[in-house]
């Protein structure tokens, strides 16, 4: 056996300094996706959002990563891991001195393609056009948070 099996590189999409590398994406009738996120310190967030189809599963690899499920706000450290059901808004960050990494589950999965549209909006020059981003997010089933004290719908 002199042949050596290498796999295959992994996409690595940039929305600004985050970084996303697909390690499953949903078909052959499995619905979950997974992907390794990470989050320099510092980055810009997307805003606090809901999944109006998807729950979402967060296990961090290393770094400390603020997450916020609901009312609740944890720093997730290497093999913290904190759950979003449908419909819950939710938001991350990193605060800190070292980049946080960590896996992030879908199920139904999101797909790169939300990714990709999102780092060419990010990614542009310029301040990003909230308007598109926002239109994109909804078009892939995310909500975005009313900001504190707007009227709720």
């Amino acid at each position: 056996m002199n042949e050596s099996h290498s796999p295959p590189a992994q996409e690595v999409i940039r929305a600004g300094q985050l970084e996303i590398r697909y390690l499953q994406q949903a078909g052959n009738g499995c619905q979950m996706g997974c992907f390794e996120l990470r989050v320099a310190p510092g980055s810009n967030v997307p805003p606090p959002h809901s999944h109006s189809a998807n729950e979402e599963l967060v296990y961090v690899l290393e770094g400390t990563l603020r997450y916020t499920v609901g009312s609740e706000t944890r720093d997730l450290q290497p093999g913290d891991s904190m759950a979003t059901p449908r419909g819950v808004v939710h938001a991350f960050s990193n605060p800190y001195a070292v980049v946080a990494r960590a896996l992030v589950i879908n199920t139904p999965d999101i797909g790169p393609q939300y990714f990709r549209e999102v780092g060419s909006i990010i990614n542009a020059g310029g301040p990003p056009d909230r308007a598109r981003l926002m239109a994109t997010m909804q078009t892939y089933g995310l909500v975005p948070a009313a900001p504190p004290g707007a009227p709720q719908h």
